[in-house]
């Protein structure tokens, strides 16, 4: 196993954070503004793609070098960073459903609903901060 490299973490994490700056600018958007404007959904849906893969990054980095584990997808990812302690098991759960989302996102399924990605925004902006500060917080310790 070799060390986890905490200025990719970092570096990783400043970059989830200038896109959450973005994002929040979507926040107080209704979903009839959402859904009208392509221009918004793309940057959504992109800036979306672009934190939860970050956040997968990192997740696959702490797995691979502390416990020379590769995760079998991106949902266990977060499942066994909360299995390892580094985040609350059940909250891992609930943020890994993100990947299913970037996985939409990312392979442009033809099925993607714009009011789950809409709704997706306050969801990101609230749990996303909270998964990054539990990750550093831990990784600080270890």
């Amino acid at each position: 196993m070799s060390p986890i490299d905490n200025n990719l973490i970092v570096r990783k994490m400043k970059l989830v954070e200038e896109d959450l700056v973005k994002l929040r600018e979507f926040e107080d958007a209704t979903l009839e503004t959402y859904t009208n404007s392509l221009e918004i959904r793309l940057q959504v849906e992109r800036l979306l793609e672009r934190i939860v893969g970050r956040v997968i990054d990192i997740n696959y980095h702490i797995l691979k070098e502390k416990y020379d584990y590769i995760p079998t997808d991106y949902y266990n990812s977060f499942t066994a960073l909360g299995e390892k302690g580094h985040v609350n098991a059940q909250f891992a759960k609930e943020v890994a459903l993100s990947s299913g989302l970037r996985n939409a996102l990312a392979h442009e399924y033809d099925d993607v609903d714009d009011e789950l990605v809409f709704n997706s925004i306050k969801t990101c902006l609230t749990q996303i901060p909270h998964y990054l500060k539990d990750i550093l917080t831990i990784n600080e310790k270890s």
